[in-house]
This record gives structure tokens, sequence and C-alpha cells, in this order.
């Protein structure tokens, strides 16, 4: 899909996260030539940068039930870059990042530099671990789903009589396996993640993975915001340091819900309204493709603008009622 430019919602001259700007283009896919393609995922393109480092370019697009949508979502790369900026601030007294501080588009050609501009990362090259570290505060997604069939999460069980997007009694940790483009992630137990990665290791991610959700579901709500559930991301670098990585805390990556109304939507069994792109899943839902209920395979039904526009608002909210800007 070719790069469109076109102004992006996303104004503001304080510039108080690196990299934020005035104007953005829209980016499906990224089409960078000065440096090496490493791989493309459900939403970033990563590059190498000599030996040691990645770009890592957050595009528009969209994936839903691990689908990638064949539109973007204007402006969602530059909001997903800096709500992890803005995470990775607040979390570093509890892990190192990968962040390198360096400017990303010191390392591509002038001619290069607008594709990335607002949405791109300089990172530390690291080993990435082949867990997705899911910490659950509320019941919601598939963990209601397997609740209401199994009274548990991937082996954990849970008080009985529990309703959707209720609040657990505390948080739980519901790893899953890092699925490739295309691909269903599967939630996995403890015990698999011990023998995938090790008692020690998969100990440290559980343990870590829960301070960080606590630090930041108690950050947002002071905010108005509920983090019902997170996903994290780590590697090891090459001194075996745990470093967070990847996005964090995004509405790509958990999911949000404003503190107004929850209560209603507790009390009615329905889904809270929602910051993340639990709208576009809502919709998918009801798809047809052929005059039949979307199967959850690609190619995705093609998204009404209407959907795309009030998925990109919903990701501006957020950051904006998170970083008060």
């Amino acid at each position: 899909m070719p790069l469109v430019l076109r102004a992006c919602p996303l104004a503001d001259t304080d510039r108080p996260y690196p990299h934020t700007m005035t104007h953005c283009a829209v980016l499906h896919t990224s089409a960078l030539t000065s440096l090496p393609l490493l791989a493309r995922g459900k939403v970033r393109d990563n590059y190498a940068v000599g030996q040691d480092r990645i770009l890592m370019v957050a595009s528009d697009r969209l994936s839903a039930f691990d689908v990638i949508m064949g539109e973007p979502i204007p402006g969602k790369g530059a909001l997903l870059t800096q709500m992890a900026l803005f995470w990775f601030d607040q979390l570093g007294h509890l892990c190192p990042n990968h962040l390198t501080g360096a400017d990303p588009e010191s390392v591509v050609s002038a001619r290069e530099a607008p594709q990335i501009r607002g949405r791109s990362m300089l990172v530390q090259r690291l080993a990435p671990i082949p867990i997705e570290a899911v910490v659950r505060g509320y019941l919601a997604g598939s963990g209601w789903k397997e609740y209401q069939a199994t009274q548990s999460i991937c082996g954990l069980p849970l008080p009985a009589g529990l309703g959707n997007a209720a609040r657990l009694p505390e948080p739980i940790y519901t790893p899953a396996t890092k699925a490739m483009a295309g691909e269903h992630d599967e939630n996995i137990s403890f015990a698999r993640t011990v023998a995938l990665i090790g008692p020690d290791l998969a100990t440290r991610i559980r343990d870590l993975s829960i301070a960080i959700y606590q630090t930041a579901a108690a950050i947002a709500l002071a905010k108005g915001l509920i983090i019902a559930d997170s996903k994290f991301e780590f590697g090891l670098a090459p001194d075996g340091r745990l470093v967070l990585m990847d996005e964090v805390l995004t509405p790509d990556s958990s999911r949000y819900w404003p503190v107004a109304g929850y209560a209603a939507a507790l009390a009615a069994g329905r889904n809270p309204p929602s910051y993340d792109k639990q709208f576009v899943r809502d919709w998918l839902e009801q798809a047809q493709v052929g005059g039949r209920p979307w199967d959850k395979t690609p190619p995705a039904p093609r998204l009404p603008q209407a959907v795309i526009e009030s998925t990109a608002a919903k990701y501006r909210e957020a950051l904006e009622r998170l970083t008060a800007r």
C-alpha cells in the first residue's frame, strides 16, 4: 500500500515526549531501503541498525483476532509510539527497557524520514523471550469465555459467580505463546512457561509483569481509566539483564475502560466502553462475508469509514486522557 501523506490530529507544540509531531503520514506498510528489513509483525516493521540496534516502525495497521485489517487507522502508529514512550518513562524504576535514547531519524536517509517520523523507536537488539506475559485484573475477552467454560483461566481457579468485566480479587498472570502474523496466540499455563524458559526466568517474568501492571493500573485509575488487562514482552540483553521491550500498555496490547460507565456496564453484564480495538472486534463479530459471518481468517472484511474514524478517535482520546494533554 502506498504511503499517503496527510495531516493527523496529533498537533502539540510543547513536544513533551520524543518525536511528538504536528503532522504524520498514514502508513500501512513501511518501505525503507537504507536499512535491512528484519521482520514485519502485525503492526510493527523492524529494521536492523548494525548488529546491536533495531529501528521499530509502528505502522497504522490494525490486527484483530490475529488478522491484519486491510485499512489503516490514521495516526495510530504515532499514538502507540507516544503512549509507549510515556509508559517507559513511568516504569523505568521497575525494569530497564529497550530504548537507546537516540533519534530514529538519525539512522535513515532524509527522504525516508517522513515514513518513520513520530512513529518509531530506536532500540537495543535483544534476545526475545517467546512468551507473552499477560496480566489480568478484570474478567474480559478470552478470559471471560474461558471462565464461563471452566471457572478458571490458564489453569488458575477463580471464584464462582463472577460476571463479565468483573474485577478479580487480585491480578493474575496468564501467559500465552507469541503467534506469528496470521496465527493465533495460545493461552498456556505457568507450568508450560517453566518448561519453555526455565523456572527462574519464568518466575522473574511473572512477578515483574504483575508489578508493572499494578503500578500502571494505579497511575491510569488516577486519570479515570481502568486497565483491565495487558500483555508485556521481554528480552535478554547480552549481559543477561531482563529488559522490557516492544510496546507497553498501548491500546493494542491493553484493554482500557473509562471509570465512568464501568459500574453500569458491569451491572448489565456487558463489555464496558473501550479505548482499545474492542470497538473493531465488536463490529467484526457481526460482519458478513459472502452472506455468512466472518470466520476470523484472512482476508478480513473491509472496515467502514465510520469504524475507522471512531477507532482513531478512541486511540487519540486514550492518549489525551492518560497524559492530560
